[in-house]
């Protein structure tokens, strides 16, 4: 769910005395019908969503009967010269057998670490059937970033082979809001998936990420409830390239009193990795062990795609995108529930998905063909749109452009919307047009810090260059205005998000999204039937990838 600035209460009052001569126009998004798949798909019985269980077969079974009788088509990958349902995505599926058995040594003193509670390590994604580190040294490295272009090296001057690092989360301008790296704006050198490939390719044998709940933008609960299940990952041709043995999490106190046993000062040095110049820090006589075995395999989960042909330039397409997966069945919550719903995160944004597709399935065909993309491993880190921006089903120097749902506020109305991050994009700058026909304005993400830009499926076709937005919903309730708003998203960051508290429930009105629908349902209506092709800003790191595609748009 998204948080945003309030916007002026005269542009409210004209936004919503132009509604309803719109919403005449507009198609029907049913509220109720949006309720009803959130209700259903976030319910017990399909298991909290997890690939590759039981849960991702109902699920699959159920998008695809959705599809079929929404109207669409089959959009997948071909088969006997016909299109499928599906996009097969084979991923590398990885547990640890047991409870893993862990220790830090420090002045002297041995520590066992709880799996869950002290620390959560992941399972090696690295193709290990097993992992024994013994008494591996312990060094401190920063942010751990290795960025050229920054003039920044938080790895210079020491060989790293063998060693296991502890690295904080989030940029060095995290703090301070100035600096190298965007002020508080995370770059992908903030998230932590970065840090465990830089890890990889800097030889290390581990990395310990000290977990702080606001650099994070999420506490203790989320990091053990999405690191301490089964892990998956893309199959890589060389998985160690990207992956160290050792991937964890270790919670804040435990870094300090760590650092603290090792003669040093936790905050000192963290306010030392801020700037320029600084160097790794070996915690003296510190040492970290591991040892438990792997259940690896690979397995093969599902991207689910439905398909409307464009009738006079089929091989031109416009995505919607969502993630139908969630976390599955894991640890029990304080009342001993296992299931892992994901109702906001993400049965609203398939529920979106599948209410655009009836309303396209209804209306007159587009010029351009019309993709609806329900994508598998989201919440493992983004690997079924990743597997498909790799593998394209429809070619992606074609693909005009890419609208995902992810996390929508299923409340009431607001006078506002947002995107993830801060990113220059011409098909924003069309939906921020757009949204004045709806009393609508755009207010840029508040909490670019949190690196929502990163964290959805937007992102792989960005970084390849396909236009891409990530839709949010806004933070300025009609009802209520920026604080009831502000204060509903906190609570479910806190007590809900990647818990087992993410169910639906009877109060939520599906009003704001239905309406949000019929605006995102206008923005790829239009762009469906044009001829253009939105582009990255000039300044977008993401533009040189669009432009060297420019000859298959000729």
């Amino acid at each position: 769910m998204s948080r945003l600035l309030s916007v002026s209460v005269l542009t409210v009052a004209l936004g919503l005395a132009l509604q309803p001569a719109h919403a005449a126009k507009s198609p029907d998004i049913s509220p109720q019908r949006l309720s009803s798949i959130v209700r259903t798909l976030s319910s017990d019985a399909f298991e909290g969503r997890g690939p590759a269980t039981a849960g991702e077969t109902k699920t699959v079974d159920y998008l695809l009967a959705q599809m079929k009788a929404a109207g669409l088509q089959p959009g997948g990958d071909l088969k006997d010269g016909k299109r499928t349902w599906t996009q097969p995505v084979p991923l590398l599926r990885a547990s640890i057998k047991g409870a893993p058995q862990l220790a830090l040594n420090a002045g002297g003193q041995s520590q066992s670490l709880t799996q869950g509670e002290q620390i959560a390590v992941r399972a090696a994604m690295n193709g290990d059937k097993s992992v024994s580190i013994q008494n591996a040294p312990l060094v401190f490295l920063g942010y751990g970033v290795n960025a050229p272009e920054r003039n920044w090296n938080d790895f210079a001057g020491l060989d790293l082979k063998g060693k296991v690092g502890v690295v904080l989360i989030n940029d060095p301008d995290f703090e301070t809001g100035q600096g190298d790296f965007g002020g508080k704006a995370m770059t992908y050198y903030g998230r932590w998936t970065y840090k465990y490939e830089e890890a990889a390719r800097q030889g290390l044998a581990g990395l310990l990420i000290v977990h702080e709940s606001e650099p994070a933008s999420y506490g203790w609960a989320t990091v053990k409830n999405s690191n301490t299940n089964t892990m998956f990952d893309v199959v890589r041709d060389d998985p160690k390239a990207s992956h160290p043995a050792l991937e964890a999490w270790i919670q804040r106190d435990v870094a300090v009193d760590l650092f603290k046993r090792s003669g040093l000062d936790f905050d000192a040095l963290k306010k030392q990795a801020q700037a320029r110049g600084f160097k790794p820090v070996p915690l003296k006589d510190a040492t970290f062990s591991a040892k438990y075995d792997v259940d690896s395999q690979v397995i093969t989960s599902q991207n689910v795609v439905g398909r409307l042909v464009g009738k006079k330039r089929p091989d031109e397409t416009v995505i919607y995108s969502g993630h139908w997966d969630h976390l599955g069945v894991g640890e029990p919550d304080a009342k001993g529930d296992r299931i892992y719903n994901g109702a906001v995160d993400n049965a609203t944004g398939i529920a979106s998905l599948l209410e655009l597709g009836r309303a396209f399935a209804k209306a007159p065909r587009t010029d351009r063909s019309v993709v609806f993309l329900a994508v598998t491993a989201e919440e493992k880190g983004l690997l079924g749109s990743e597997y498909y921006a790799s593998k394209p089903v429809y070619p992606l120097g074609k693909t005009v452009g890419v609208i995902n749902m992810d996390a929508l506020d299923p409340h009431g109305l607001s006078k506002n919307f947002t995107t993830s991050g801060s990113a220059k994009v011409e098909l924003l700058d069309r939906l921020t047009a757009k949204a004045k026909a709806w009393g609508l304005a755009y207010s840029p993400d508040p909490h670019p810090e949190a690196g929502h830009f990163f964290r959805s499926d937007h992102f792989p076709f960005a970084k390849r260059g396909v236009p891409a937005i990530s839709y949010g919903s806004g933070n300025d309730w009609v009802e209520g205005g920026v604080a009831a708003a502000e204060a509903s998203d906190k609570a479910y960051t806190a007590d809900r998000y990647h818990q087992p508290a993410d169910q639906w429930e009877a109060s939520w009105t599906f009003k704001g999204m239905a309406r949000d629908l019929q605006m995102l349902y206008s923005l790829g209506r239009d762009l469906a039937n044009s001829n253009q092709w939105p582009n990255w800003g000039q300044e977008s790191e993401f533009r040189a990838a669009r432009d060297a595609s420019a000859a298959d748009r000729r």
